[in-house]
């Protein structure tokens, strides 16, 4: 089985008897290699103490004092964002149990981009032994936004920091120790190029198809069972859908900000009017498989599903909030 995504980090863990990802040593010190804490020549004293002390032990404690003997301000807030972070990470068994005690708590201290590398690595655990490539791009949606556009009547989602051509920041520091380059081409992902995403998963450059009936959007909905699976251990069928007409709208979860205002305003019996029903870019039925009504209470009803993009088609899927918005008492960790 060939390997995907070595930017995450993944090869750096160890892994659990139940599946879940350690945290190493290894892991951690790619955090001490990022150009925000690296500390630069004219840095001072107590940064460049700071960074080697890490890097010969990276999980050793760190007291306010040191940080605050850093004289760069800016310096200072990254090393005490890192530092919380860090710790977090290190009060929990796996990375899949410090996520979800983040998601299920207050986000607000966690800085978005330590996030989505959090999600980047877990969601290569959860499609270890993959070999579908549009299952693997679909993938990218939970940590990397979107920029939505129509092209010959279909629905495309292009990365959009690679489209700004702001690529040449890249989100892993592993990108730039492994030399991968920032700039390429984007083809969409079909049949006939998909064998080329094994050596380009690292660059972020396949637009992806979300028309509905065609692979991308099949491919999503099947990404986002194995996410639930993996961390929830809740075994679900999510099936996209053309559009809903008279379905009983027992619960809904919004996989992302708009879609969330989406479903609040069809809960509530309000028509769409014709802007936003623009910005929806995906509807998904999930109806769970092997399950009793006091696992879910509403086991027997289907979770509709709704993804949109912004006025400026950004689109943002939060993969937290599947995790959240379950009608689901069984919410527990993979570890």
């Amino acid at each position: 089985m060939r390997d995907f995504w070595f930017s995450c980090g993944h090869h750096l863990t160890d892994r659990d008897v139940s599946g879940g990802l350690l945290v190493t040593d290894e892991f951690l010190k790619v955090y001490l290699a990022r150009p925000e804490l690296s500390p630069p020549p004219e840095a001072c004293t107590a940064e460049h103490a700071l960074h080697a002390a890490l890097l010969a032990d990276p999980r050793r404690a760190v007291g306010a004092a040191e940080i605050a003997a850093v004289s760069d301000a800016d310096a200072r807030e990254n090393w005490q964002q890192m530092i919380a972070f860090r710790d977090h990470l290190l009060r929990h068994k796996t990375l899949e149990a410090a996520y979800l005690d983040l998601v299920r708590g207050n986000l607000d201290d966690t800085p978005p981009l330590f996030l989505d590398q959090l999600v980047h690595v877990i969601l290569r655990n959860a499609l270890d032994g993959c070999d579908d490539p549009f299952m693997l791009r679909a993938a990218e949606l939970f940590f990397r936004p979107q920029r939505m556009t129509t092209h010959q009547g279909a629905l495309i989602a292009a990365d959009d920091e690679k489209i700004a051509g702001t690529g040449a920041a890249p989100l892993s520091p592993l990108v730039s120790m492994l030399g991968i380059p920032a700039g390429a081409e984007i083809d969409i992902l079909t049949d006939d190029n998909a064998a080329s995403y094994w050596d380009r998963g690292d660059l972020f450059d396949m637009a992806l198809d979300l028309t509905f009936g065609r692979r991308g959007l099949a491919a999503l909905g099947a990404v986002l069972e194995r996410w639930m699976k993996h961390l929830l251990s809740l075994d679900a069928r999510i099936e996209p859908l053309s559009e809903m007409r008279d379905v009983p709208l027992t619960w809904y979860v919004g996989l992302d900000a708009v879609g969330t205002r989406i479903g609040d305003a069809l809960w509530i019996g309000e028509d769409l009017d014709e802007k936003m029903q623009s910005r929806v870019v995906a509807l998904f039925r999930l109806t769970f498989a092997n399950l009793q009504a006091d696992e879910v209470p509403m086991a027997d009803d289907a979770v509709y599903l709704f993804l949109a993009m912004t006025s400026d088609k950004l689109l943002r899927l939060k993969p937290q909030n599947l995790l959240t918005g379950l009608p689901a008492r069984r919410l527990a960790p993979v570890a």
